[in-house]
């Protein structure tokens, strides 16, 4: 995740992504690996080195993914409140009972 987080602000090569993270470069590499199997990063050769940067299609994906359960949090968010504000009703219609 930290390497996407950084990859975010724009592409970078393995070696910067290594010494912004404190990590070493075959570890970062691993990861990297990873992340383009995955189809999440792209890298291409410039010189000797691999800039690698995000890939934005299966971002999109995963955010139209997770607006459906937003939809459906909210939506049970919204009944919870609805739910709560009849709870507070009853609670006071019995609080005015009881006054004298």
């Amino acid at each position: 995740m930290r390497i996407v987080e950084l990859l975010r602000d724009g592409p970078r090569p393995v070696g910067e992504i290594a010494g912004r993270l404190q990590l070493r470069q075959p570890q970062v590499s691993k990861h990297l690996r990873v992340l383009s199997d995955a189809g999440l990063v792209k890298a291409r050769p410039v010189a000797q080195q691999r800039i690698y940067q995000l890939q934005p299609k299966p971002f999109a994906e995963l955010d139209t993914w997770l607006d459906t359960f937003h939809r459906t949090w909210e939506g049970r968010l919204d009944s919870l409140e609805e739910y709560l504000n009849e709870l507070q009703a009853i609670q006071r219609k019995r609080e005015k009972k009881k006054m004298p």
